[in-house]
């Protein structure tokens, strides 16, 4: 089963807690099972250029089932996946975006968030991970 609108909604708060926490403006997205958008938030002042990045971060996690950072770890000049970020209509390689798990471990969905540097955005992408996994 994928992530219930309840359980991404409580992904969102979690994730804008830890953003006002570190007095950041981000762009937070949550996706299903299938990529599909299923919940989103854009704090007021937060760049209008992250809205995409976000989006896209949580399909890239989504459509790979791991963490962005991991797979930009595998996609630079003379890895294994070198210019993977050109496939699926682009993806993004930079943390930031993460799966969501499910109860019997099985992934329900995908978090991105984007606004900050991509330590803050891990950050608060995790935050809004650990509020359903």
């Amino acid at each position: 089963m994928g992530i219930t609108l309840e359980q991404a909604d409580k992904a969102i708060r979690a994730a804008l807690e830890k953003a006002q926490e570190l007095n950041l403006k981000m762009n937070i997205a949550v996706v299903d099972a299938g990529a599909n958008l299923t919940a989103f938030a854009r704090m007021d002042g937060a760049w209008l250029g992250s809205i995409d990045i976000a989006i896209r971060k949580a399909r890239t996690a989504r459509y790979f089932d791991m963490p962005t950072g991991d797979l930009g770890q595998a996609s630079q000049p003379g890895g294994p996946l070198y210019h993977i970020e050109h496939s699926n209509g682009g993806l993004i390689t930079f943390p930031g975006g993460l799966p969501i798990m499910g109860e019997n471990g099985e992934v329900i969905g995908a978090i991105g968030v984007s606004g900050s540097t991509v330590e803050n955005d891990h950050t608060v992408a995790e935050a809004g991970r650990k509020a359903i996994s």
